[in-house]
Order: C-alpha cells, then structure tokens, then sequence
C-alpha cells in the first residue's frame, strides 16, 4: 500500500489527525504553556471578575470585564494552537542534489584508481539579487537544496525554515514572521488581568476596607495575580518589545544575533510603516507540503560518479580484441602453473618473475577472483597449498592449449 508524505518524513515533527496537523518534536512543552495561561485566568474569573459583575451598575459593564477575559484567553489559546499545529514555512526536500549544478574540472585532474579523471566540482555557495543586492544562499547537505533567502536549517525539528526566528520550546515549534503577533497577544492580556485585579483592590479600599493591607487580605488572589503578571510581563513584554524592534526593522531573531557585528546594509528592509503592515496585514502563504499526499516513486537517475567514471572510460583508448586475448592467455598459463605447485615459497618466486600480470589484469577478471571470496593467507602457509576452483583450473587448462596450439601454427606457417 502506497504511504503518505507524512509517513516517511525525514525531519523530526510529530503528525496527527492523518497528517493534518504538524508539530514539532517538543510539542509536550505545549501543555505547560496553556497551564500558564489558562490556571490564572481561571482564578481571574472566579475570585476577582466575579466581584466586579455589580460594581458597574451603569449599562452592566462589570459583565464586560468578565466576557473579555474569556475572550481574550480564547483568541490566545487559538493563536497559540495554530502556531504550534502549522507548519512555520518548512522548505521541501529533494531527493537527490541538484545535478545541474555539478560541473566537471578538467584543468586539474585527479588520479582514481590509476587513472586521470576530472574533478567533481559542488558550488556550496551560490549568490542571488535581492532587492537588487547580492545575498549568499548556502547549500543544505541535510535537504539537499540551496537554502532560500532568510532561511535556515533548525537542528531540532532537522527542517529548512523560511524566514527562520527561532525554534521556540514553549510552543514546541519553530517561529516564523506570522508568529510574532501571539508575544504581543500575551503582553495585552498579561496587562489586562494585572489591571483588573489591581482595580478590585481599590474598590475595596474604597468600600469597607480603608487600608491596602486590609483589602490585600479580603482578597489575596488579587494579589496573586498582580505578581504573576508583573514577573510574566517582564519576560512576555520583553519578548513583545523586542520583536517590535525585529519587525520595524525588517529583521530576524536569528539574523539580529548573527549579523549583529558585521554591519551589514539590511537588504529587507522597505522602511517601517511598510515592514510592520507586511508583517501584520500580509497574506498567510500556505504550506509548501503535501503531507497529506501519497509519496511518488521518481525514476532512478544516474549518479554523476557514475557519469563521470564514464566519462574517463570514453576518453581512453580503445583496446582490441587481440590484446585482450593476450592478456586471458597469459593468465591462464599463470593460473596453471600455480595449481601444479605445492609450496607457497615456490609461487611466490613464479609470480614475482611474471612482473607484467600485475599490469595485464582487466577489471572483469578482478570482479571473478573477488567473488570467490578473500583468501586466507594464513590457512594456506599451514596447509602448504592454495585453493582453486576446479572451474579456474579447467578455464586456464584450455586458455593454455589454445595458447600453445596458435603458437605452433604459426611457427609452422612460412
């Protein structure tokens, strides 16, 4: 049965739902962030949003303090779950390399094997305009493609990201430009619930509990949140002004730490009113993946090691039929005087006087020899002998008859 995509992908994201939904190989951390947003806003509604139901009496607004709690913390949750669930711009794998890309030096050749052949050239660097500047890409050994720009390689979900932030452990995935929105989210309602709370606590001053002291204790999970909040939005806000910063700017987490020394002209930037509205009001491009597809079988191409040993093979010259005769025959004869031999010493001396046979082997009877297996050397010096196939054997027997038999007729010819 043919597998889908999501099947046999290579990176290290966990699907479910038949592929529908992607997340990254940290997704658990998820669970302890929505325990963080949602326990405190829990005790928001129950212990202080509660209280403030009748404390508006004009138009109701106390139920308005309530409803956008709930509202807000909703908005979040979503936001936080298709961050977590989405794909954040994962660039396709190929296959193989870009074969087009390979290329052949011939000025300086390298010895194979005994043989000259062309160096195999791979550009790992490659250089394309944008914004009508020059920008280096590099090559991706994992993904086996040329990296586009503002993309990196994330060494946790093993995927090449466009647009590459940061992978994020707290949504368990990686962060790009339409993720930014959710640190500010946060902020607000970090802001909000602080407000709220510390606005209970002045009615209650206000009321029957003239010192903060004693309204602190009429209501101490006023107080709770408060600090809460105050820890949270040194973290949260810190994040939220800081994107803000990367988003006036035209600029990554990544990129801001990497190339913050080099001073380089950012290439991105089209002014800041035009990078915050193609941050926030730009078209959310869809996934570039077909997770939910069935894998395509693609037709085995050949390896350019292959093409270029055949490249080599075409420009040596051609051998006859007649060398190659010579050649089996001697071997042959060779083979044939090794087997009525029955001392080790005395086959050495008989193939070190026989200094060509090295030279004369052809590839096809190296790949017959090696099929029979390595040969113990030290069985043979126990047993005195060597073992050969009565097939070799009969093959070099008749090689040598047809040797001496054509010697012979033409010793006889005039």
């Amino acid at each position: 049965m043919a597998k889908r995509v999501y099947q046999v992908w290579k990176g290290n994201n966990r699907f479910i739902f038949g592929g529908r939904l992607i997340f990254g190989p940290d997704a658990k951390s998820l669970f302890i962030t929505i325990s963080l947003i949602v326990v405190p806003v829990v005790i928001f509604c129950v212990f202080v949003a509660r209280n403030l139901l009748h404390k508006f009496p004009e138009y109701d607004a106390g139920y308005a303090v309530l409803i956008v709690a709930i509202a807000f913390t909703i908005h979040v949750l979503l936001l936080l779950f298709l961050t977590s669930s989405r794909d954040p711009g994962i660039v396709p794998r190929a296959s193989h390399p870009p074969e087009e890309e390979f290329s052949y030096n011939t000025s300086a050749p390298s010895e194979i094997g005994g043989r000259r052949t062309p160096g195999l050239q791979f550009p790992r660097i490659k250089e394309v305009m944008v914004n009508g500047m020059p920008v280096k890409v590099k090559y991706c050994d994992t993904c086996m493609v040329y990296r586009p720009p503002r993309c990196s390689h994330c060494s946790i979900c093993n995927n090449c990201v466009e647009r590459f932030d940061h992978h994020c452990p707290w949504v368990g995935q990686c962060i790009g430009q339409v993720h930014y929105i959710i640190f500010c989210l946060l902020s607000l309602l970090c802001i909000y619930v602080f407000a709220m709370s510390a606005l209970y606590i002045k009615i209650l001053m206000d009321e029957d509990y003239p010192t903060v002291w004693k309204a602190m204790k009429e209501s101490p999970a006023s107080v709770v949140l408060m600090i809460y909040c105050f820890i949270s939005l040194w973290f949260v806000g810190g994040l939220t002004g800081f994107h803000l910063y990367l988003i006036a700017s035209n600029q990554t987490t990544y990129e801001n730490f990497r190339y913050r020394t080099d001073n380089r002209h950012n290439v991105y930037s089209r002014g800041c009113l035009k990078n915050f509205l193609e941050v926030f009001c730009s078209k959310i491009e869809p996934s570039r993946n077909k997770f939910r597809s069935y894998v395509q079988e693609e037709v085995a191409r050949p390896s350019p090691f292959i093409q270029n040993r055949e490249m080599v093979a075409e420009d040596e010259p051609p051998r006859g039929p007649r060398a190659k005769v010579e050649d089996d025959l001697e071997i042959g004869g060779d083979l044939l005087k090794i087997s009525r031999r029955h001392h080790f010493e005395d086959v050495d001396e008989e193939l070190n006087s026989r200094d060509r046979m090295v030279n004369l082997v052809s590839d096809s009877d190296l790949s017959v020899m090696d099929t029979q297996g390595p040969v113990n050397k030290r069985e043979e010096r126990r047993s005195g002998s060597w073992n050969i196939l009565p097939e070799v054997l009969s093959a070099s027997s008749s090689l040598s008859e047809a040797g001496v038999v054509s010697r012979k007729e033409e010793l006889n010819q005039p």
